[in-house]
């Protein structure tokens, strides 16, 4: 399959399914919402999820996207990097937030401040994952 084409498809939606692989080689899914934007896909998750633990072990990962269409979906698989944690408003990791949100929402948050508070006190950071290689089925 097309990388490129791959990456369209995966494009027209913001829902799927993050591939890692555990410690013991097992992989690890997990539902997430993303974004797409500057040629890779991006989401928002906490420090403490096994997703980021696995991927600051091996940055290897998959995004599975194809509910909205059952007959119609991709793996796109690269490697994944991760931000630091964000801890201020006006730091890079909280800016990548707020970009993330405004691309899988579709539009920006109704209260920034609160939002800024939220990614803080959650410990949250972002996930980019950087397409090498797709199969799917697109009809």
């Amino acid at each position: 399959m097309n990388l490129e084409e791959a990456m369209a498809f995966a494009a027209k939606d913001a829902r799927g399914l993050l591939l890692t692989i555990n410690p013991d080689g097992m992989p690890h899914a997990s539902n997430i919402v993303y974004a797409s934007f500057d040629d890779a896909f991006h989401v928002s998750t906490t420090d403490t999820r096994v997703k980021t633990r696995n991927i600051r072990r091996d940055p290897r990962a998959g995004l599975y996207v194809g509910f909205a269409e059952f007959g119609n979906w991709v793996v796109i698989e690269g490697k994944a990097t991760l931000t630091p944690v964000t801890t201020d408003p006006g730091d890079e990791a909280a800016a990548m937030l707020r970009r993330v949100y405004e691309a899988a929402a579709g539009g920006p948050h109704p209260d920034w401040d609160e939002f800024n508070q939220a990614m803080i006190d959650d410990r949250r950071l972002v996930v980019s994952i950087h397409p090498e290689r797709a199969y799917g089925q697109i009809r």
